[in-house]
């Protein structure tokens, strides 16, 4: 069976639970931070590319979570793009000061969804 028809069913439960997880918190860190300590920084923080990749990559990561939370049966098609997307949000957010926080959420996100994809 490929992973494209695959069923949330077929994932260990504390995978998928820890994967939920991870994106529940990426969503809130990438957002609160583009929010508040992006907009209050200005300059490189506000760049439209990056500001779009953290608006993008904590809405992606909050419906990838309701996703799993349905069963919806094509959640592996979004953990792989959110894997993707957390990925480089970490990358952008690296190069900018005070973002630590950020980019741990990310790469903590990316590296749970891309698990999604092995089972």
């Amino acid at each position: 069976m490929s992973t494209a028809t695959s069923t949330p069913g077929e994932h260990p439960a504390t995978d998928m639970k820890q994967c939920i997880e991870d994106c529940e918190r990426c969503y809130r860190v990438c957002f609160s931070m583009a929010m508040n300590h992006c907009l209050e920084q200005g300059g490189p923080h506000v760049e439209p590319a990056h500001f779009r990749l953290m608006i993008i990559c904590a809405e992606l990561c909050r419906v990838t979570a309701d996703a799993m939370l349905a069963n919806f049966a094509l959640h592996e098609e979004l953990c792989r793009a959110c894997s993707r997307v957390c990925a480089e949000c970490a990358e952008s957010c690296r190069k900018l000061d005070g973002m630590e926080e950020c980019v741990d959420a990310c790469e903590h996100c990316a590296k749970s969804c891309a698990a999604m994809l092995r089972h």
